[in-house]
């Protein structure tokens, strides 16, 4: 009897042995002091930047710091209003810094990509990935709002999209650029008055999607930034223009192209055709061959695919088919060139199909993996939308859109710089894995290091008097505004 309560009480001891190092922060590379210094290591990191916010005038810097915080600790909606309220800054002073100071956001930017690039551990490996993204408007007075398709919403709605580009390195990512895709109706003579009053920049002209991407990818690799290759969905990838630019650049890119892309299987013909009798001469060259090509997914039956395990995710580890093949693509206007051809069938048993210019001897495994790469732009997005506000901005300006992306960049930076360092100082506890039956644990996510940095750096609360004054002084707002749009609309309608 003695024996066994001796082993029931080892056994308990055991357990509990267990659960302490299961529930060891220290277990989890989070170390409490670590972690109650994150307000301390946010201001260390702004302070980086405070010249970024340095005009002729004024230094921002400050309401600069109250955006960022506000950025990565609240959890309401982020306008002008509420992280003023939060970060005990005046409304009026936070509209200034985004919509009217002339700080540059392009500082801001360059800064955050010299950091990343002075990162030893991304010297190698290193992946940009372009996308879109769309945020529904109320109306088109908002700059570069208007009818477009969202793709979040899977139709054509009032719209203001943004062209991003992320970069992705080991299990990090973050946007590093974007800009405005400013629709061709905007640069109209009709919408000339808007552009003025929005301040779109006079040196400002139209440019598409594409454009814009390869505006961003160029610009990154005259700055030296660091990357191995360049990947982007169909919308991109489809554009014989810009795989063209990036293959004269000779910049690596893995493009996601339709499943009606043609291809050719042998280099085509391309020349200047003979002149016929009594014709005016041709001087361009064009396709001389009679093939037509063949569609990609009609390649598929003849493919040899091969299971490449991709990378460790939640369940498990991803794992697809894959297939290459050699093939040409050609247009009149373009002369044919070599790219892989290569093909993905996932779990579902659903085909993708992406061109690269990547050299012929790359291993399918690391295509695979530039292939499967776009998931982190995805999360990129999901992450500035969701856990730092960027899909809360609400003001007209273009000016105020540009600081908002910088802002927003600055703070994903922050985060991701974090999640990185924490991961190489503090080591985990080895018998996790054994316990969970994994090879790998669970990231630091996004979301994670914002609940700690809340706790470290309190969001205000407000007392019951200043939440008084506070609903006073809107009702004053409100009132002001009111009566200013009567006396507008009575000046408007008065006889002459």
């Amino acid at each position: 009897m003695l024996f066994k309560k001796i082993t029931q009480r080892s056994a308990r001891a055991s357990l509990n042995d267990k659960d302490n190092t299961l529930l060891a922060a220290a277990s989890w590379g989070l170390p409490r002091a670590a972690v109650r210094s994150l307000g301390t290591r946010l201001q260390a990191f702004h302070q980086r930047y405070a010249w970024c916010f340095q005009t002729r005038t004024r230094d921002a810097s400050h309401r600069a710091f109250d955006y960022v915080s506000g950025l990565v600790r609240m959890t309401l909606e982020r306008n002008f209003a509420t992280i003023g309220r939060m970060t005990n800054s005046s409304e009026q002073n936070i509209h200034h810094l985004m919509s009217n100071s002339p700080w540059s956001s392009r500082d801001v930017l360059r800064q955050v990509r010299a950091e990343i690039a002075h990162v030893a551990e991304f010297a190698e490996g290193g992946m940009l990935l372009l996308d879109e993204s769309a945020d529904e408007k109320a109306s088109d007075k908002t700059v570069g709002a208007g009818k477009q398709h969202n793709g979040r919403l899977g139709k054509v709605e009032t719209s203001q999209v943004g062209t991003f580009l992320a970069y992705v390195n080991r299990d990090m990512w973050t946007w590093v650029d974007a800009e405005l895709f400013v629709p061709e109706a905007w640069f109209s003579r009709k919408k000339a008055a808007a552009r003025k009053k929005l301040g779109v920049p006079g040196e400002r002209k139209f440019a598409t999607k594409i454009e814009l991407g390869w505006q961003m990818i160029a610009r990154l690799r005259e700055e030296g930034f660091p990357f191995e290759a360049v990947g982007f969905d169909a919308l991109y990838g489809r554009s014989l223009w810009l795989r063209r630019k990036l293959m004269g650049a000779e910049i690596t890119y893995l493009a996601d192209i339709p499943e009606d892309t043609g291809v050719y299987l042998s280099e085509p013909a391309w020349g200047v055709p003979p002149s016929q009798k009594g014709c005016k001469p041709y001087t361009r060259p064009r396709l001389l061959s009679e093939d037509k090509g063949t569609e990609v997914r009609a390649l598929v039956r003849r493919l040899q695919f091969q299971p490449v395990t991709v990378r460790a995710v939640e369940r498990g580890f991803l794992v697809n088919e894959f297939a290459t093949v050699r093939v040409w693509t050609a247009k009149d206007e373009y002369e044919p060139q070599a790219e892989t051809l290569l093909v993905r069938r996932d779990g579902e048993g659903k085909l993708h199909y992406a061109l690269t210019n990547a050299a012929a001897d790359v291993p399918v495994e690391k295509l695979a993996w530039m292939k499967c790469a776009r998931h982190f732009i995805e999360r990129a997005n999901q992450d500035a939308k969701s856990e730092l506000g960027y899909a809360d901005f609400r003001a007209q300006k273009y000016l105020a859109w540009e600081h908002h992306l910088a802002l927003t960049v600055m703070a994903s930076w922050f985060i991701a710089q974090t999640q990185l360092e924490w991961q190489l100082k503090y080591e985990r506890d080895e018998s996790l894995k054994d316990e969970f039956e994994s090879e790998v644990l669970p990231r630091l996510s996004m979301a994670n290091v914002r609940e700690m940095l809340r706790a470290a750096m309190p969001v205000p609360q407000l007392t019951p008097d200043e939440a008084t004054n506070l609903v006073v002084r809107h009702l004053v707002n409100r009132a002001r505004s009111r009566k200013s749009r009567i006396k507008h609309a009575n000046y408007r309608t008065s006889p002459s």
